[in-house]
C-alpha cells in the first residue's frame, strides 16, 4: 500500500501544513505504517461480536440542570465584589460590536 507524494502534499494542504521534501518523506512513511495497521484491523473477524459504544457499564451521572435562587445576602456579596454594577447586575465590557 503506497501513498504518492501528491497524496501526501494534498493531505498536508488540507491540514494547512507546509512540509519540506524531507518531511514529506518522513510523514509519508508514517502514514503508510498507520494505514498498514488499519488494513490489519480490516481483516479481523467480527461477525459474532455485538456492537458496543461503551464497555465499562457506567451510566450518565450528570445531574439535571435546575436554576436555584440566591438569597439576598449572596447577591449583595457577589455584587460587592464586581468592579462595576448597574441596576443590580454586574456590568461588563461589550464583547460584540
Amino acid at each position: 500500500m503506497g501513498i504518492s507524494k501528491d497524496e501526501i502534499k494534498h493531505i498536508a494542504d488540507l491540514a494547512r501544513l507546509e512540509l519540506s521534501s524531507d518531511e514529506l518523506k518522513k510523514y509519508g512513511n508514517q502514514l503508510e505504517q498507520i494505514l498498514g495497521y488499519v488494513d490489519q484491523l480490516q481483516k479481523v473477524d467480527i461477525k459474532n461480536i455485538e456492537p458496543t459504544a461503551q464497555v465499562t457499564g457506567l451510566l450518565n451521572v450528570i445531574r439535571e440542570d435546575r436554576p436555584t435562587d440566591w438569597d439576598r445576602k449572596e447577591i449583595e456579596t457577589a455584587l460587592s465584589q464586581a468592579p462595576e454594577t448597574e441596576s443590580g447586575q454586574i456590568k461588563v465590557k461589550r464583547v460584540l460590536e
